[in-house]
């Protein structure tokens, strides 16, 4: 629908899911959210999808929270950004019930999609959109791209668990610095400071993000990726001998996949994979 604030979109066993506010930067409001939701829930259950693009449409990737939304909670003194947007009732039930409950809550969802998900960011990336870009599994942004945390000079805290997660790829200092001052920065430096993981021209953005997700869906196991993602997102929470067990156990279940058996006779065969995800 024209009216979307969700598009979506398959193309080669990409699904690419567009943030369509464009005359608002994409900001979010609670209707996105539960679109969002459901076109994640869409690509995680269609087996011709294998690889999920996340980005905004027109000039941004997402502003933040929609200003209007924050005008309201303040103008009537209510509390709580999550509660803004409806909470865990707009999110439904968990989006796996077997996932971490860490990734059980409104937006922190993303690691529970059992397929990697790429943030293409095109332009203004703040606040909550910052939050959902460090969801994805990797981060490609245009030069052009702007980053802010935005929530200090809100008079706001570090929500939705981008506490965590930021930390996590620029480091304790860094995360620091960049939540505590909320200053804006360019690609270039979320590129040095590992929040991107690469830039491109504006209009090479997606060109080479499809690049790199076609290389994935036509060449990597779909199940394989599934269990990496799990086990790398997984892990972080793990003591490292219990991180070594897991992925021993992991590995023999790879073992009895029909994966595992293409994955060696393609290779010997000498020609193109032909992976099921089973």
């Amino acid at each position: 629908m024209s009216d979307s604030e969700i598009l979506y979109d398959v193309s080669e066993r990409i699904a690419t899911i567009t943030m369509n506010r464009p005359d608002r930067l994409n900001a979010y409001t609670g209707t996105m959210g539960e679109q969002m939701r459901a076109a994640m829930r869409r690509a995680a259950d269609d087996p011709g999808v294998r690889v999920i693009v996340l980005t905004g449409a027109g000039r941004g990737f997402c502003a933040g929270a929609d200003m209007n939304n924050l005008n309201t909670i303040s103008s009537r003194g209510r509390s709580g950004g999550s509660q803004a947007n409806g909470a865990e009732a707009a999110a439904g039930q968990a989006f796996d019930p077997d996932s971490s409950p860490d990734y059980q809550t409104q937006h922190s969802y993303f690691p529970a999609v059992p397929k990697p998900i790429i943030a293409a960011i095109n332009g203004a990336c703040a606040g909550l959109g910052l939050v959902y870009a460090l969801y994805c599994d990797q981060r490609f942004a245009a030069r052009e791209a702007r980053f802010t945390t935005a929530f200090a000079r809100r008079g706001l805290i570090a929500e939705h668990g981008i506490s965590f997660t930021l930390p996590r790829v620029a480091g304790h200092s860094a995360a620091l610095d960049l939540l505590v001052s909320a200053r804006k920065f360019d690609a270039d430096e979320a590129l040095r400071l590992g929040v991107v993981d690469r830039v491109y021209p504006g209009e090479q953005l997606m060109a080479g993000v499809r690049e790199y997700a076609t290389d994935l869906a036509a060449n990597v196991s779909p199940r394989s990726m599934a269990v990496i993602k799990r086990q790398v997102w997984g892990v972080a929470q793990l003591p490292l001998r219990q991180a070594i067990e897991v992925g021993n156990q992991e590995m023999l279940a790879s073992f009895g996949s029909e994966d595992f058996k293409e994955g060696v006779a393609h290779f010997v065969e000498k020609r193109p994979a032909a992976f099921t995800g089973r």
